[in-house]
Protein backbone atom coordinates (compact mmCIF):
# COMPACT_ATOMS: atom_id res chain seq x y z
CA UNK A 1 0.00 0.00 0.00
CA UNK A 2 3.07 2.30 0.19
CA UNK A 3 3.49 2.51 -3.29
CA UNK A 4 0.01 3.02 -3.59
CA UNK A 5 -0.15 6.22 -1.22
CA UNK A 6 3.22 7.67 -3.37
CA UNK A 7 1.40 7.54 -6.63
CA UNK A 8 -1.58 8.81 -5.40
CA UNK A 9 0.44 11.69 -3.22
CA UNK A 10 2.28 12.55 -6.99
CA UNK A 11 -1.08 12.47 -8.60
CA UNK A 12 -2.16 15.32 -6.42
CA UNK A 13 0.95 17.35 -6.73
CA UNK A 14 1.17 16.46 -11.00
CA UNK A 15 -2.18 16.41 -11.85
CA UNK A 16 -4.53 18.24 -9.39
CA UNK A 17 -1.99 20.75 -8.61
CA UNK A 18 -2.90 21.18 -4.76
CA UNK A 19 -1.32 23.12 -2.59
CA UNK A 20 1.61 22.20 -0.69
CA UNK A 21 -0.39 22.34 2.75
CA UNK A 22 -3.24 20.30 1.38
CA UNK A 23 -0.48 17.21 0.06
CA UNK A 24 1.43 17.33 3.44
CA UNK A 25 -2.72 16.83 4.79
CA UNK A 26 -2.96 14.18 2.74
CA UNK A 27 -0.30 12.41 3.52
CA UNK A 28 -0.24 12.60 7.12
CA UNK A 29 -3.23 11.24 7.27
CA UNK A 30 -2.94 8.35 4.35
CA UNK A 31 0.17 7.24 6.51
CA UNK A 32 -1.60 7.15 9.96
CA UNK A 33 -4.11 4.86 8.01
CA UNK A 34 -1.54 2.48 6.61
CA UNK A 35 0.10 2.42 10.02
CA UNK A 36 -3.20 1.61 11.43
CA UNK A 37 -3.68 -1.16 8.72
CA UNK A 38 0.09 -2.52 9.06
CA UNK A 39 0.61 -2.53 12.47
CA UNK A 40 -3.14 -2.75 14.43
CA UNK A 41 -5.45 -4.43 11.92
CA UNK A 42 -3.58 -6.55 9.96
CA UNK A 43 -0.28 -7.23 11.96
CA UNK A 44 1.78 -7.14 7.94
CA UNK A 45 2.28 -4.66 5.18
CA UNK A 46 -1.04 -4.89 3.58
CA UNK A 47 -1.45 -4.83 -0.05
CA UNK A 48 -4.78 -2.22 -1.11
CA UNK A 49 -6.53 -5.48 -1.85
CA UNK A 50 -6.07 -6.57 1.71
CA UNK A 51 -8.17 -3.36 3.05
CA UNK A 52 -11.93 -3.38 3.53
CA UNK A 53 -14.59 -1.61 4.66
CA UNK A 54 -14.10 -3.40 8.12
CA UNK A 55 -10.43 -1.93 7.92
CA UNK A 56 -11.93 1.12 7.39
CA UNK A 57 -14.65 1.21 10.27
CA UNK A 58 -11.95 0.20 12.69
CA UNK A 59 -9.30 2.80 11.47
CA UNK A 60 -12.35 5.18 12.41
CA UNK A 61 -12.98 3.85 15.90
CA UNK A 62 -9.24 3.93 16.68
CA UNK A 63 -9.13 7.47 15.75
CA UNK A 64 -12.00 7.66 18.37
CA UNK A 65 -10.08 5.84 21.05
CA UNK A 66 -7.19 8.10 20.66
CA UNK A 67 -9.49 11.28 21.12
CA UNK A 68 -8.94 12.87 17.56
CA UNK A 69 -11.78 15.35 16.70
CA UNK A 70 -14.81 14.35 14.66
CA UNK A 71 -13.56 16.93 11.79
CA UNK A 72 -10.03 15.32 12.19
CA UNK A 73 -11.40 11.65 11.91
CA UNK A 74 -13.29 13.10 8.79
CA UNK A 75 -10.49 14.67 7.26
CA UNK A 76 -8.63 11.54 7.71
CA UNK A 77 -11.58 9.40 6.02
CA UNK A 78 -12.04 11.58 3.10
CA UNK A 79 -8.39 10.98 1.95
CA UNK A 80 -8.65 7.43 2.68
CA UNK A 81 -11.72 7.35 0.35
CA UNK A 82 -10.18 9.47 -2.47
CA UNK A 83 -6.90 7.75 -2.81
CA UNK A 84 -8.96 3.94 -3.01
CA UNK A 85 -11.18 5.92 -5.83
CA UNK A 86 -8.30 6.77 -7.38
CA UNK A 87 -7.20 3.01 -7.05
CA UNK A 88 -10.17 2.08 -8.88
CA UNK A 89 -9.83 4.80 -11.68
CA UNK A 90 -6.11 2.92 -12.17
CA UNK A 91 -7.45 -0.72 -12.59
CA UNK A 92 -5.75 -1.30 -9.29
CA UNK A 93 -9.14 -2.41 -7.31
CA UNK A 94 -12.55 -3.38 -8.46
CA UNK A 95 -14.09 -1.43 -5.64
CA UNK A 96 -13.39 0.93 -3.05
CA UNK A 97 -13.48 -0.04 0.60
CA UNK A 98 -14.21 2.93 1.94
CA UNK A 99 -17.50 4.12 -0.03
CA UNK A 100 -19.56 3.12 2.07
CA UNK A 101 -18.12 4.24 5.51
CA UNK A 102 -19.84 7.15 7.12
CA UNK A 103 -18.24 10.41 7.74
CA UNK A 104 -18.34 10.96 11.52
CA UNK A 105 -21.13 13.85 12.15
CA UNK A 106 -19.48 17.04 13.20
CA UNK A 107 -21.19 19.49 14.94
CA UNK A 108 -22.18 23.16 13.17
CA UNK A 109 -19.97 25.25 15.06
CA UNK A 110 -18.04 28.21 14.20
CA UNK A 111 -14.59 29.78 16.01
CA UNK A 112 -15.37 32.38 17.98
CA UNK A 113 -14.81 36.08 16.06
CA UNK A 114 -13.79 39.10 17.95
CA UNK A 115 -16.02 42.09 18.57
CA UNK A 116 -15.15 45.84 17.16
CA UNK A 117 -13.80 46.71 20.29
CA UNK A 118 -11.48 43.89 20.75
CA UNK A 119 -10.33 44.39 17.09
CA UNK A 120 -9.31 47.98 18.21
CA UNK A 121 -7.31 47.03 20.78
CA UNK A 122 -5.67 43.82 19.20
CA UNK A 123 -4.78 46.09 16.42
CA UNK A 124 -3.27 48.97 19.04
CA UNK A 125 -1.43 46.30 20.94
CA UNK A 126 1.71 46.45 18.73
CA UNK A 127 2.08 50.41 19.89
CA UNK A 128 3.51 49.59 23.09
CA UNK A 129 6.27 48.49 21.77
CA UNK A 130 7.41 51.95 20.63
CA UNK A 131 8.69 52.88 17.38
CA UNK A 132 10.28 49.09 17.21
CA UNK A 133 10.90 48.19 13.59
CA UNK A 134 9.50 44.97 14.52
CA UNK A 135 6.26 46.02 16.09
CA UNK A 136 5.53 48.17 12.56
CA UNK A 137 5.56 44.88 11.26
CA UNK A 138 3.25 42.74 13.45
CA UNK A 139 0.45 45.85 12.81
CA UNK A 140 0.63 45.29 9.10
CA UNK A 141 -0.29 41.73 10.02
CA UNK A 142 -2.85 42.08 12.55
CA UNK A 143 -4.44 44.99 10.00
CA UNK A 144 -3.93 42.73 7.45
CA UNK A 145 -4.98 39.03 8.38
CA UNK A 146 -8.42 41.30 9.77
CA UNK A 147 -8.77 43.89 6.66
CA UNK A 148 -8.60 40.76 3.81
CA UNK A 149 -9.74 37.48 5.61
CA UNK A 150 -6.62 35.82 4.66
CA UNK A 151 -5.34 32.51 5.57
CA UNK A 152 -1.98 32.20 7.54
CA UNK A 153 -0.99 30.41 4.63
CA UNK A 154 -1.70 33.01 2.06
CA UNK A 155 -0.47 35.41 4.14
CA UNK A 156 3.25 34.46 4.50
CA UNK A 157 2.74 33.53 0.61
CA UNK A 158 2.47 37.58 0.21
CA UNK A 159 5.49 39.35 -2.15
CA UNK A 160 5.43 43.16 -2.54
CA UNK A 161 4.74 42.40 -6.14
CA UNK A 162 1.22 41.15 -4.96
CA UNK A 163 0.05 44.48 -2.98
CA UNK A 164 -1.27 47.51 -4.89
CA UNK A 165 -0.72 50.02 -2.43
CA UNK A 166 -2.13 53.18 -3.99
CA UNK A 167 -5.35 50.94 -5.05
CA UNK A 168 -5.51 49.08 -1.82
CA UNK A 169 -5.90 45.72 -3.06
CA UNK A 170 -3.64 42.46 -3.67
CA UNK A 171 -3.05 39.18 -5.27
CA UNK A 172 -3.34 36.46 -3.61
CA UNK A 173 -2.43 32.51 -3.98
CA UNK A 174 -4.82 30.47 -2.19
CA UNK A 175 -6.27 26.89 -2.11
CA UNK A 176 -5.90 24.92 -5.53
CA UNK A 177 -3.13 27.15 -6.34
CA UNK A 178 -6.41 29.40 -7.35
CA UNK A 179 -5.81 33.38 -7.29
CA UNK A 180 -8.15 35.90 -6.58
CA UNK A 181 -8.18 39.70 -5.83
CA UNK A 182 -9.04 40.97 -2.18
CA UNK A 183 -9.12 44.65 -1.50
CA UNK A 184 -8.20 46.10 2.12
CA UNK A 185 -9.07 49.52 3.98
CA UNK A 186 -6.99 52.51 4.51
CA UNK A 187 -5.97 50.86 7.80
CA UNK A 188 -4.01 47.86 6.52
CA UNK A 189 -2.44 50.24 3.87
CA UNK A 190 -1.12 52.96 6.64
CA UNK A 191 0.54 49.65 8.09
CA UNK A 192 2.22 47.92 5.11
CA UNK A 193 3.57 51.87 4.00
CA UNK A 194 4.95 52.11 7.15
CA UNK A 195 6.74 48.48 7.67
CA UNK A 196 7.90 48.97 4.37
CA UNK A 197 10.57 51.58 5.40
CA UNK A 198 11.64 49.40 7.82
CA UNK A 199 11.65 46.30 5.30
CA UNK A 200 13.57 48.31 3.15
CA UNK A 201 16.19 49.12 5.89
CA UNK A 202 16.19 45.12 7.27
CA UNK A 203 16.29 43.90 3.60
CA UNK A 204 19.15 45.75 2.61
CA UNK A 205 21.29 44.96 5.88
CA UNK A 206 20.36 40.97 4.82
CA UNK A 207 21.15 41.25 1.09
CA UNK A 208 17.96 39.47 0.04
CA UNK A 209 17.29 38.03 -3.40
CA UNK A 210 15.94 40.59 -5.88
CA UNK A 211 13.27 37.64 -7.38
CA UNK A 212 11.92 37.41 -3.85
CA UNK A 213 10.50 39.85 -1.81
CA UNK A 214 8.53 38.48 0.52
CA UNK A 215 6.40 41.20 2.27
CA UNK A 216 6.96 39.72 5.68
CA UNK A 217 10.39 39.35 7.24
CA UNK A 218 11.90 37.60 9.88
CA UNK A 219 15.15 39.73 12.03
CA UNK A 220 17.30 37.39 9.52
CA UNK A 221 15.53 39.16 7.03
CA UNK A 222 14.11 35.58 5.73
CA UNK A 223 10.14 34.88 4.85
CA UNK A 224 8.05 34.34 7.76
CA UNK A 225 6.80 30.79 8.53
CA UNK A 226 2.83 30.15 9.42
CA UNK A 227 4.31 29.38 12.89
CA UNK A 228 5.81 32.71 13.13
CA UNK A 229 2.62 34.21 12.86
CA UNK A 230 0.72 32.54 15.24
CA UNK A 231 3.79 33.06 18.17
CA UNK A 232 3.42 37.12 17.12
CA UNK A 233 -0.68 36.64 17.33
CA UNK A 234 -0.55 34.83 20.67
CA UNK A 235 2.01 37.59 21.74
CA UNK A 236 -0.08 40.60 21.24
CA UNK A 237 -3.19 39.06 22.20
CA UNK A 238 -1.90 38.32 25.52
CA UNK A 239 -0.35 42.31 25.32
CA UNK A 240 -4.25 42.91 24.53
CA UNK A 241 -5.96 41.32 27.50
CA UNK A 242 -8.05 39.96 24.79
CA UNK A 243 -9.63 36.57 25.57
CA UNK A 244 -7.09 33.45 24.70
CA UNK A 245 -8.00 31.04 22.40
CA UNK A 246 -7.90 33.47 19.32
CA UNK A 247 -6.14 32.43 16.27
CA UNK A 248 -4.85 33.84 12.87
CA UNK A 249 -8.54 31.79 11.79
CA UNK A 250 -10.01 34.01 14.17
CA UNK A 251 -9.26 36.79 12.61
CA UNK A 252 -10.65 34.98 9.03
CA UNK A 253 -13.58 34.66 11.05
CA UNK A 254 -13.91 38.09 12.24
CA UNK A 255 -14.12 39.33 8.85
CA UNK A 256 -16.44 37.66 7.53
CA UNK A 257 -18.80 37.50 10.37
CA UNK A 258 -18.36 41.30 10.39
CA UNK A 259 -19.21 41.80 6.63
CA UNK A 260 -22.57 39.70 6.93
CA UNK A 261 -23.41 41.68 9.79
CA UNK A 262 -22.74 44.91 8.08
CA UNK A 263 -25.01 43.81 4.93
CA UNK A 264 -22.55 41.82 2.79
CA UNK A 265 -24.39 39.24 0.62
CA UNK A 266 -22.96 35.40 0.83
CA UNK A 267 -21.47 35.49 -2.84
CA UNK A 268 -19.30 38.49 -2.06
CA UNK A 269 -18.33 36.84 1.06
CA UNK A 270 -17.56 33.57 -0.64
CA UNK A 271 -15.39 35.56 -3.39
CA UNK A 272 -13.50 37.27 -0.64
CA UNK A 273 -12.63 34.65 1.39
CA UNK A 274 -12.12 32.15 -1.57
CA UNK A 275 -14.15 29.46 -0.94
CA UNK A 276 -14.93 27.12 -3.88
CA UNK A 277 -18.19 26.63 -2.56
CA UNK A 278 -21.23 28.82 -1.40
CA UNK A 279 -21.84 25.99 1.38
CA UNK A 280 -18.60 26.73 2.83
CA UNK A 281 -19.52 30.27 3.38
CA UNK A 282 -23.30 29.72 4.58
CA UNK A 283 -22.04 28.57 7.76
CA UNK A 284 -21.95 32.13 8.57
CA UNK A 285 -25.83 31.89 7.88
CA UNK A 286 -26.52 30.02 11.09
CA UNK A 287 -24.21 32.39 13.11
CA UNK A 288 -26.38 35.53 12.02
CA UNK A 289 -29.10 33.40 12.93
CA UNK A 290 -28.28 32.80 16.21
CA UNK A 291 -27.73 36.77 16.81
CA UNK A 292 -31.09 37.26 15.61
CA UNK A 293 -32.47 34.99 17.75
CA UNK A 294 -30.05 36.18 21.02
CA UNK A 295 -31.04 39.74 20.18
CA UNK A 296 -34.77 39.10 20.24
CA UNK A 297 -34.56 36.82 23.48
CA UNK A 298 -32.93 39.93 25.34
CA UNK A 299 -34.86 42.56 23.63
CA UNK A 300 -38.82 41.66 23.10
CA UNK A 301 -40.96 41.53 26.14
CA UNK A 302 -42.52 38.82 25.24
CA UNK A 303 -39.78 36.41 24.20
CA UNK A 304 -39.67 34.52 27.06
CA UNK A 305 -42.90 33.67 29.11
CA UNK A 306 -42.64 32.37 32.50
CA UNK A 307 -43.66 28.98 32.80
Amino acid sequence: MRNLIHRYLEHLEGERNVSPETLRAYERDLLRFHRFVAQDFLGAEPAPKDVDALAVRSFLAAMTREGLAKRSQGRALAAVRSMFRYACREGILAANPAQGVRTPKVPKTLPRHLRPGEVENLMDAPAVAGDKPLAHRDRAILELLYAAGLRVSELVGLDWKDIDLSARVLRVTGKGRKERMVPFGRPAGDALRRWFEEWEAIRARQGGREEEDPVFLNHLGGRLTDRSIRNILDKWVESAAVAKGVHPHTLRHTFATHLLENGADLRTIQELLGHASLSTTQKYTHLEVDRLLSVYRDSHPRARREE
